[in-house]
Order: C-alpha cells, then sequence, then structure tokens
C-alpha cells in the first residue's frame, strides 16, 4: 500500500513539475510602420521565458517594454497606456538598481531589420493571482529607438512599432 501511494505520489509531482504554459501572439505593427513577428511566453515552474522574433524593423535598436494594458487597438499604441510598473520603481536597466517590471531592454534589428530576444525572469508569470508578477492583461510594445535605461519614466525609447496583447 505504501508503496503503491509513494508510486503515485512520484508520477503526480513529476507530471506537475514538468508542466509548463506556452502562449504565442502575433506582434501587430504601429504607427505605419510594417512591424511583424512572434511573442512566445513560456512558463516552466516559476520561470518565464519570453522569446521574441521580429521582423520588418528599422536597422537598429529599439526598446521593448511591458506596458500597462493589454490593449493594441489605437494606431500608435497608447492604448497600451505606460510602462508596467506595479511596485513603483523609478525606470532603469533590469537587474540594476531600480527599474519597473516591464523594463526588459533593448533589442538589435539586423540589416535586414530582423531581430531576437530571448528574456527569463522569475519576477513574472502566466496568469497567477500575484498581481505585481501577472503579465496577463498586459502589452508587449516595442520601440523606435533604443532605452537609455536613465530618461524618466520611458527611457526616451520614442514612438511604438509594434504591440502585443498578452491575453
Amino acid at each position: 500500500m505504501k508503496i503503491a501511494m509513494l508510486s503515485s505520489l512520484t508520477f503526480v509531482v513529476a507530471i506537475a513539475v514538468s508542466c509548463s504554459t506556452t502562449k504565442t501572439y502575433t506582434i501587430n505593427s504601429k504607427s505605419g510602420t510594417s512591424t511583424q513577428g512572434t511573442a512566445t511566453f513560456t512558463q516552466s515552474g516559476k520561470t518565464v521565458t519570453m522569446d521574441l522574433n521580429v521582423s520588418k524593423l528599422t536597422p537598429g535598436i529599439h526598446a521593448v517594454h511591458i506596458h500597462e494594458k493589454g490593449d493594441c487597438s489605437a494606431a500608435d499604441a497608447s492604448s497600451a497606456g505606460g510602462h508596467w510598473n506595479p511596485t513603483s520603481h523609478k525606470h532603469g536597466q533590469w537587474g540594476h538598481d531600480e527599474f519597473h517590471m516591464g523594463d526588459i531592454g533593448n533589442l538589435n534589428a539586423d540589416q535586414e531589420g530582423n531581430a531576437r530576444l530571448l528574456f527569463k525572469t522569475d519576477k513574472w508569470c502566466l496568469g497567477c493571482v500575484d498581481e505585481s508578477k501577472n503579465i496577463i492583461g498586459r502589452s508587449l510594445v516595442i520601440h523606435a529607438d533604443k532605452d537609455d535605461f536613465k530618461t524618466q519614466p520611458t527611457g526616451n525609447a520614442g514612438g511604438r512599432v509594434g504591440c502585443v496583447e498578452i491575453k
């Protein structure tokens, strides 16, 4: 009886540990651009991985942020609101001093306008009850310019060229 119960418990734990949630979204072009691509979010245990694959960007560096509202309906993505900042910190660079929970960083588009960014964190979750971590109901925004990691509250990142509603 103990062996059967232990085997069942081991099986349940193995399944729970191996479970993950993956959500893939299409990037909506904004501000008259042709920005395209996908954003995939995978939660495995307490870690969320974002795999951002973007095309048709202008070559160079572009800021990427999570914004407070899951709404990309405006032509310039202004409907996404400001940076997601549930902890009321100053804007900055992820992992350095103060930063918003939405301060992801920059991606670099090559001469053909293609870019990829892999980002992992245990500070986000997909659908958990902790609103200071839950990115569902937010937007991922790709900006026209790079994030300087110091200008408040936006990093001087420029217009919004791509937007994803994280549902």
